[in-house]
């Protein structure tokens, strides 16, 4: 059954994905077993739905309903396709600015990122369907409505994102403390995209082998490391300073 931003209960979510609904994530019970609950993961898996194991008090606290071990969120937005919203930009005449986001997991963070996305121009916010951050009620909350404003797109792999806009002439740049250059030494008046990482881990070492540039902050504390959106935040107001 569906209800606001939710679908619950195992063959309303398979029929919900088989129908083309857009599903951000689907929350399925640790424990969960049987033939039904089989086919969800054979649907989810064809269709590359985003999924997670959570405990049963997790379920219970997303709906009150009887969700047969399954509760499936809906993106409160329409996701972009990458290739047509690059080429949108590109022909736009302004300088292009992308956002890739590399499995940042945490709403909260995502919706912050969005919002300060939304004041510095970004042209689009690319996440990988599995591993990032639901777009949900917390997100939007978050962004303060910026959400509606930035396009997302949904990518597989954000490797493949990555040869792709390299492929349109657009540098990209990975946020690392495993570099010696500061960003402020970086020119960002070309088109750009930058990669940002995940709360714990940072950007993959694979996608940071691929990437034109590293780049990181000054850091003059004693811990070294900055929130994901408060960092994301000092390398998009550095382009603008730059492009202003």
């Amino acid at each position: 059954m569906e209800k606001g931003h939710q679908i619950f209960g195992i063959r309303a979510i398979i029929e919900a994905i088989q129908a083309g609904k857009e599903i951000d994530k689907v929350f399925i019970q640790k424990d969960a077993q049987g033939e039904l609950m089989k086919d969800l993961m054979k649907v989810m898996k064809r269709a590359s739905v985003n999924f997670s194991y959570v405990p049963v008090e997790k379920l219970n606290k997303l709906t009150p309903n009887n969700h047969q071990g399954a509760v499936a969120t809906i993106a409160p937005v329409s996701f972009h396709n990458l290739e047509t919203l690059v080429e949108t930009v590109m022909d736009s005449g302004k300088t292009p600015l992308f956002l890739i986001l590399d499995q940042i997991s945490d709403a909260r963070n995502f919706g912050a990122i969005i919002r300060t996305a939304e004041c510095t121009g970004v042209n689009g916010i690319i996440i990988q369907k599995q591993g990032a951050a639901p777009v949900n009620g917390d997100t939007v909350k978050t962004s303060a409505g910026a959400v509606f404003n930035v396009p997302i797109c949904k990518v597989e792999h954000i490797k493949d994102a990555i040869f792709h806009l390299q492929g349109s002439g657009i540098k990209t740049i990975a946020a690392t403390e495993k570099t010696d250059q500061n960003i402020y030494d970086l020119s960002l008046n070309e088109p750009i995209a930058i990669i940002m990482g995940s709360e714990d881990r940072g950007v993959n070492p694979s996608v940071l082998k691929i990437v034109d540039e590293k780049a990181k902050l000054p850091m003059f504390g004693t811990i070294a490391s900055l929130n994901v959106s408060v960092a994301c935040g000092a390398f998009l107001y550095e382009t603008v300073r730059q492009r202003s």
